[in-house]
């Protein structure tokens, strides 16, 4: 007999698929009878991510809230469509648990949920809530948070809030960094310096390493590079590094990344609220470039929780290129320079990483009446 149905609601970004994923593995190892079942974006991280998972998925046409007369109009199209789809899912289901993980496409699967009466369960690892997060609130029968400083957010709408840090997937629970240096073919003998801008790759990190790279040629015989670019600026970057001296690898993703992390003695990449967590639990000193065009600037302060224990630094990725080549490289030089200081760092990791949230939040949905 088929166990309790569980709905995963989220995506557009690795930051709200990976947390998801991560749960639902953990439900699945818990009860091999549970119905696991996810509700995702049209985009391609998406599909690309849960296709290796073996997880069954719907495609939702949701599309992002704006007040522009005409893409509110869509929006308003979009959300009516697309909580018909989730609901008809829903429905048809045993005993359904709707788990809300962020993204726009969470919003009508967590509403088709409520206007069932079925439990909505909201999941929210930034430091500071996103816009469909603050909505799903409303509907939500308890939240799930990373850090401490975001349960007031929920806490006021008398909401039920545990903080039980960042879902991570299960390779975090032991990484194996030698795996990534054979799969990479990286040089044991040599120091690796990561470079990320998450799931999607960070055009603004990607031409600033790559304008260092004269600097970096000095550290050569001691570093190698392992640049995850996105796909999208995979040719761009590579094109960049031709001829260059330093040891490199270029690649436009790649899924391992608890074995990559583990393996990278220092890093270069932006502090979305999974991949801190990640570099805390993966041991992995960073310098952080937050994006910087978000309202609430919410990767500024998850990068901030790094910083506060020791293991990260912040630069700013300012608009002007000259002036974030300059500040990135007087924070770049001295820590490739100094062993004893990525020690330390990684030591500070130890002290922060929050490790179990998957299982925390997989026993309460299974235990969900």
């Amino acid at each position: 007999m088929p166990g309790r149905s569980l709905f995963f609601a989220g995506g557009g970004t690795g930051g709200h698929i990976y947390p998801a994923i991560a749960v639902a593995g953990k439900v699945a190892q818990l009860d091999p009878t549970a119905q696991i079942h996810f509700f995702i974006s049209g985009r391609d991280i998406d599909s690309q991510v849960l296709g290796k998972t073996g997880f069954a998925y719907t495609v939702l046409p949701a599309v992002g809230f704006s007040l522009r007369p005409d893409k509110l109009i869509a929006f308003y199209k979009s959300f009516r469509k697309s909580s018909a789809i989730a609901g008809y899912e829903i429905m048809a289901a045993n005993a359904p648990v709707v788990v809300g993980a962020g993204g726009y496409v969470a919003a009508p699967a967590c509403w088709a949920g409520h206007k069932l009466k079925v439990r909505v369960v909201l999941l929210n690892v930034d430091i500071t809530p996103g816009r469909a997060n603050k909505l799903i609130a409303r509907w939500a029968d308890e939240v799930f948070v990373q850090f401490d400083e975001t349960a007031p957010y929920f806490s006021k709408r008398n909401k039920k809030v545990s903080v039980v840090g960042c879902p991570l997937r299960s390779g975090f629970e032991n990484p194996n960094p030698d795996k990534a240096k054979s799969t990479l073919g990286l040089d044991e003998d040599k120091k690796v310096l990561l470079i990320t801008g998450a799931s999607s790759g960070s055009q603004n990190i990607n031409r600033t390493i790559c304008a260092l790279l004269p600097q970096l040629e000095a550290f050569a015989d001691g570093w190698q590079i392992v640049h995850l670019t996105g796909r999208a600026n995979f040719e761009e970057v590579k094109a960049k590094y031709a001829g260059a001296q330093i040891a490199h690898k270029i690649v436009d993703y790649y899924d391992d990344m608890a074995d990559l992390l583990a393996a990278a003695d220092l890093l270069v990449g932006r502090s979305g609220a999974v991949s801190v967590a990640e570099y805390a639990s993966a041991g992995t000193p960073s310098i952080c470039m937050p994006y910087p065009y978000h309202k609430d600037m919410h990767q500024y302060f998850n990068a901030g929780k790094l910083v506060q224990a020791g293991t990260a630094v912040i630069v700013d990725d300012v608009p002007d290129e000259k002036d974030r080549r300059e500040w990135l490289w007087e924070e770049l030089e001295p820590l490739l320079k100094d062993d004893d200081k990525r020690a330390e760092m990684r030591e500070g990791c130890a002290k922060i990483a929050r490790k179990g949230a998957s299982r925390a939040i997989a026993e309460r949905l299974l235990g969900a009446g």
